[in-house]
């Protein structure tokens, strides 16, 4: 999962600012008891962060792949 990919998951999942406000002040045990935020700057995986994100907020797993993907362009 990409950077961008993952901002673009908090978004669809929670909404640009909570999503933001999660990433910047929800501790996340499965990440090392560090904000999301802290872990991208840390270098962890954001695919581990994104799911680590999930399991705080209950996320249902039906939502959690396949996620921050665009749709395709239509040629």
């Amino acid at each position: 999962m990409r950077l961008s990919e993952f901002w673009l998951a908090v978004s669809d999942e929670f909404g640009a600012d909570y999503g933001r406000v999660l990433a910047h002040d929800l501790v996340l045990g499965s990440v090392g008891g560090l904000t999301a935020e802290q872990a991208i700057k840390q270098g962890v995986n954001t695919r581990d962060i994104w799911l680590a994100l999930c399991d705080a907020t209950d996320v249902p797993a039906e939502r959690r792949y396949g996620v921050g993907q665009r749709e395709p362009k239509k040629l």
